[in-house]
């Protein structure tokens, strides 16, 4: 069972009609009338009966040409290696599988991956937090923003690969370094877009609340804070994957430990399959974090109007 929405145009009362046949109950639990003065205006949702196939099936294609890509990928360079490739650079893919099944039995696969993880979920809430504050606060002070704003621009410019060796020096090269470069990147991201949606809030809203007697904690609070909060989860959205990339980054720069020593270590010992297959660990990491963004984008989709959605 699902649900087809339905715009009933101006005194058309079949839609109004299918709806009130369809069940005497909206989904938000408002009656539906039969098409008299009071019937709705707006979009209805009207119960349509379809098969798992009419649900699923454009999904269930996409993924199944997904499999049949890699498939194919995976095939071709198996074949090729050796003949076509030197496999001495481009490895082959059973080479791959076999070193990880070999570093999972170990424990080196489990051990440096939690590591990465760490560094990750770490330095996101840390830079997503300090880059949301500062952007809520700074775009609600228009001379701070404006004073501060190049000098912002200038920061976030500078590639975080050449911050690396002065966070080295500042913090050495333990797991404090990794997370504090993975904030910096997260940090301007998601304050750029924070403050972009405090100041696109709609002058009018901030306007009447005055009018109506509200204190400046008032429009802060109950103006502003909602109505930027899309410019808020939209950087949350985007560094998410930019966490994973500043860790790594720490890790390939300096360190003992983690998926960016795994790598640096196998490439020193020419060790081609081991490189690929970090690289297969990194990509399954970035493939869960974007399913993660994919939820909270679900969840965003929620607030909007039924149009919208898709």
């Amino acid at each position: 069972m699902t649900e087809r929405t339905v715009t009933p145009a101006p005194g058309d009362k079949s839609a109004a009609a299918q709806a009130g046949s369809a069940g005497e109950a909206t989904p938000e639990g408002a009656t539906r009338s039969q098409g008299g003065p009071g019937s709705p205006s707006g979009p209805v949702r009207i119960p349509v009966e379809r098969t798992w196939w009419q649900r699923n099936g454009r999904t269930a294609t996409v993924w199944g040409l997904r499999l049949l890509l890699v498939v194919v990928l995976l095939a071709g360079w198996e074949a090729a290696a050796g003949s076509l490739f030197d496999i001495t650079f481009t490895s082959r893919p059973t080479a791959i599988a076999q070193r990880l099944g070999e570093w999972s039995g170990d424990g080196t696969l489990w051990t440096h991956s939690w590591v990465t993880i760490q560094e990750i979920v770490y330095g996101f809430l840390l830079g997503a937090l300090a880059g949301a504050v500062a952007g809520f606060v700074l775009a609600s002070l228009r001379l701070a923003y404006r004073v501060l704003d190049p000098f912002m621009m200038a920061l976030y410019s500078i590639p975080k690969v050449a911050l690396a060796p002065l966070f080295i020096v500042w913090f050495g090269i333990g797991m404090h370094m990794k997370v504090l470069l993975a904030a910096a990147t997260v940090f301007f991201l998601v304050f750029l877009n924070t403050a972009a949606g405090v100041r696109e809030v709609d002058r009018g809203l901030v306007d009447a609340v005055r009018l109506m007697g509200g204190s400046r904690r008032d429009i802060a609070v109950k103006v502003v804070l909602p109505a930027s909060m899309t410019g808020v989860l939209t950087g949350l959205k985007v560094a998410i994957p930019y966490a994973l990339i500043g860790a790594v980054i720490g890790e390939l720069v300096a360190s003992n430990q983690g998926l960016g020593y795994l790598i640096n270590d196998a490439a020193a010992q020419f060790d081609t399959a081991g490189v690929f297959a970090t690289l297969v660990v990194l990509s399954v990491i970035a493939g869960l974090l974007n399913v993660f963004v994919g939820l909270i984008d679900r969840r965003v989709n929620r607030w909007k109007p039924v149009e919208s959605q898709g």
